[in-house]
């Protein structure tokens, strides 16, 4: 591991001075564009190793969410660079691709990691109930614009942009008051539920065996320097994001590709790689009450926070004049809400017991493998 950080942390000089040396074209789109993506796995493991450190001593539901907050970071940042250059769709392809990512690759990923080998593994259940309904709430937060875009475009609406830009808006401020309602059921009022399960136990050999483990060779990280190191790593990879923005839409013009494509899987995958190296270690030493955390938490901070956000924020930006912003509306395609959809139903009817094994996680990364594909194959302009 060692020397891929090393690389990853070589590739990101690399792109900066390609970015600032050689002229603009579809080749040094592309370098850059696998620069960058490799220069995230270094960073994403060193907030994976702050992270683990946390959880220690905050316990799985703050290690869980301090993960999600730092690890949504890019997204945010991916999402920001690509409204102020006007690629709404972009944005909202990459945060559907987001909540996708952290649903079935995540979740997937650590269930694979950590059941393998194992009969089952356990997480709270009562945690899972409560996020449950969350994620459905998302769906709906998803869904509904889109039913009344389609309806009003029937009924021939003649204010139909105003229209929608008021669900958006009001919508939006709906969702960040649940998101903080949200925080406050789950850190302070009932705060008690969604600690460990009682017959959770961590694997001792695999937490020794584990490099950025606090019982290995890093033992000993003081909550100052790990969230120190999580803001390092955050600002490191808020500066490959901006790499991947600049050169993501010539690399899909450059090998064919749709930018749906590019915003739902690539960005979302190596958006993803900080809560996926970290829910997958904290899966194999037996913690899924902290992946589990992981994942949940990622896609809601998403979907209740992260995308209401930017929808009142470019609005701000459409009247500040920056860029060629445009009013970012949730008001998603078809394919993006029945994808987040039948997501969240595999997830929570799955998730539910409170239990996961390897099949479950095959599952999981089997259909977005279908979404994956699917999403290669659709035209921007279908779109």
């Amino acid at each position: 591991m060692r020397y891929v950080n090393l690389l990853g942390y070589v590739s990101i000089v690399a792109a900066l001075i390609l970015k600032f040396t050689l002229a603009e074209s579809d080749a040094k789109a592309i370098i850059t564009f696998i620069l960058a993506g490799i220069g995230v796995i270094p960073l994403a493991h060193l907030m994976g190793q702050a992270t683990e450190h946390l959880a220690e001593k905050t316990g799985p539901t703050w290690g869980g969410l301090l993960n999600a907050t730092f690890g949504n970071a890019a997204e945010l940042i991916i999402a920001i660079m690509a409204m102020y250059k006007g690629l709404n769709e972009v944005v909202k392809a990459s945060l559907t691709g987001s909540i996708l990512g952290n649903l079935l690759l995540v979740g997937g990923a650590a269930m694979v990691a950590g059941g393998w080998n194992r009969e089952k593994q356990r997480f709270n259940p009562k945690a899972a109930e409560s996020n449950a309904g969350l994620l459905a709430l998302a769906v709906a937060a998803m869904l509904f614009p889109a039913i009344f875009h389609f309806t009003a475009e029937r009924m021939h609406d003649s204010e139909i942009v105003s229209h929608e830009h008021s669900v958006s808006i009001w919508t939006s401020i709906i969702l960040l008051v649940v998101y903080c309602l949200g925080l406050l059921f789950t850190l302070r009022t009932h705060k008690h539920v969604f600690t460990r399960s009682p017959d959770h136990e961590v694997d001792a050999d695999a937490l020794q065996a584990s490099p950025g483990s606090p019982h290995g060779r890093h033992a000993g990280w003081s909550v100052k320097k790990s969230v120190m190191l999580l803001l390092i790593a955050s600002a490191g990879i808020g500066i490959v994001a901006e790499l991947l923005v600049g050169s993501a839409e010539q690399v899909a013009h450059r090998l064919g590709w749709s930018e749906v494509f590019v915003g739902v899987i690539l960005l979302a995958i190596i958006g993803n790689a900080a809560e996926h190296s970290t829910a997958i270690v904290m899966a194999r030493n037996n913690d899924m009450d902290t992946a589990m955390t992981i994942t949940y938490q990622s896609s809601l901070q998403i979907a209740l926070f992260a995308t209401p956000f930017l929808v009142l924020l470019s609005a701000g930006m459409v009247a500040a004049g920056m860029g060629q912003s445009q009013h970012l509306n949730l008001v998603f395609s078809p394919m993006e809400v029945v994808a987040v959809l039948l997501s969240v139903l595999i997830v929570v009817f799955l998730g539910i017991n409170g239990e996961t094994n390897w099949f479950e996680g095959a599952m999981l990364l089997a259909l977005y493998a279908i979404l994956a594909i699917a999403f290669f194959y659709i035209p921007s302009a279908a779109h």
